[in-house]
């Protein structure tokens, strides 16, 4: 009977069914909760060469005008957008004026994607008095471009987390405040759900994709003043969406490219980088990084 279910995968159940591998879901996306909600479309996977002058280059402009880069060329965003909140790199824009910037930049990164790539968005929700919940404007955003939704990985920073937030109103029901020990990772994919695999090759370990096709992820933020940026991501984010979303010799985007944390991640997993940015400082200070990397691996 075990061996009989295994050859044959599982498929979806009254009660559910405790196997995934060769799982038929058919039963699940023809039921009414999928009626008129599009599904993967069969699509033909086109894939435009980057200029070699532009490519593994970083660029000092707004990543809303991506002109270096054709339509369907790029196989994997990431990306962590400044969160508007009257940091050093920050405009102090309004949420409507954020929102419209980050709508042009979704609207780019839609033309440059080729079909199937991937679109992964590490946002943090904002404030108490409201809270303004980012992550849900974006995901509604990114609906409307016409990107699918693959699902969201919570970044558990409890490790990390600041122990001077503030609680509101202590031990007391007046005004109790929920402290963020946590930020989400958006993913989405363009056309289709399934990247083009022909020819390419996988970097991704068994025990890393059976730990990273989990929802929550578990790892420390990184130092401002270690990187030289306001908001540095750790590497630990763009290493696990790099391994888990594309393939060797694929090219990563950053639009919001700040100390380039994902073209250094890029370049450590055999990939190759593409990243914007309006601040020069940051800019420079990308380019440093990656070039002493390399610098570092000639001499071994």
């Amino acid at each position: 009977m075990y061996n009989q279910e295994k050859k044959n995968g599982t498929k979806t159940s009254s009660f559910g069914t405790p196997g995934r591998i060769n799982h038929d879901s058919s039963q699940f996306y023809n039921s009414r909760l999928y009626e008129g909600i599009i599904t993967d479309d069969k699509v033909k996977h086109i894939e435009n060469k980057i200029p070699q002058e532009y490519l593994n280059k970083h660029f000092c402009h707004s990543s809303e005008q991506m002109n270096e880069l054709p339509n369907n060329s790029i196989h994997l965003m990431i990306t962590s957008p400044p969160y508007n909140v009257t940091k050093e790199y920050d405009n102090n824009l309004s949420l409507e004026e954020y929102l419209f910037l980050l709508k042009n930049i979704w609207k780019e990164t839609y033309r440059v994607l080729v079909p199937g790539g991937r679109a992964c968005i590490n946002i943090a929700n904002l404030g108490r008095k409201p809270y303004i919940p980012l992550h849900s404007y974006i995901i509604k955003d990114m609906l409307e471009q016409g990107f699918y939704m693959r699902g969201e990985i919570i970044w558990n920073k409890a490790s990390s987390a600041s122990p001077s937030t503030a609680w509101g109103s202590w031990l007391s029901a007046a005004n109790p405040v929920l402290r963020d020990i946590h930020e989400y990772i958006l993913i989405f994919s363009k056309n289709t759900f399934t990247h083009n695999s022909k020819g390419k090759e996988s970097t991704i370990t068994k025990e890393e994709f059976l730990e990273w096709t989990k929802s929550v992820w578990i790892f420390p933020a990184v130092s401002a003043k270690t990187i030289g940026h306001p908001a540095p991501f750790p590497e630990e984010l763009p290493r696990r969406l790099i391994k888990l979303y594309s393939f060797k010799q694929d090219i990563i985007l950053d639009p919001f490219l700040g100390s380039g944390t994902t073209s250094l991640s890029a370049v450590k997993n055999d990939r190759n980088f593409v990243g914007y940015d309006t601040n020069i400082k940051y800019i420079e200070l990308a380019d440093r990084r990656v070039s002493e990397y390399k610098n570092q691996t000639k001499l071994f």
